[in-house]
């Protein structure tokens, strides 16, 4: 029997605006323990997500100040994204060919939920698909010049 995105997403998303700053959403990702924040516009579509990760390498180690907007320190471009109807086996396959760990759940060009690698750890019939998809996303890639 078929899974769908819908069935293991976390719903009510926490969300950031385009225009606020890495300091508040660090400060977000701290008080909600999460690694990942999608960005919205003031209509409520997804523009880009902010992790972690573009913290560290965009802001901290660049010396850009933690009141720079999370529009110049997100990841913007090719964001891969899921759908409530998306089998999770298709997801699992997507996470790994793109190597990420969360993947957002869009409806009607709004963000409805989030996936991450764990959500499919934690459900035993997919423990294959998470440890395929956590091999890809952990295989090293050369550093960005």
């Amino acid at each position: 029997m078929a899974q769908y995105l819908r069935d293991i997403m976390t719903a009510n998303v926490l969300k950031v605006n385009d225009t606020q700053t890495v300091k508040e959403a660090a400060a977000l990702m701290s008080q909600y323990n999460i690694g990942a924040i999608p960005v919205v516009n003031s209509s409520g579509q997804m523009t880009g997500i902010v992790t972690d990760r573009d913290i560290t390498l965009r802001t901290t180690a660049q010396g850009q100040d933690a009141n720079t907007p999370i529009s110049q320190v997100m990841t913007a471009q090719q964001i891969v994204q899921g759908t409530p109807d998306m089998d999770v086996h298709q997801a699992a396959t997507l996470m790994a060919q793109q190597q990420v760990r969360r993947l957002p759940v869009i409806e009607n060009n709004q963000i409805v939920g989030m996936v991450a690698l764990g959500d499919l750890a934690v459900q035993n019939q997919y423990a294959n698909e998470a440890e395929q998809a956590l091999q890809s996303i952990s295989t090293p890639s050369a550093p960005q010049q």
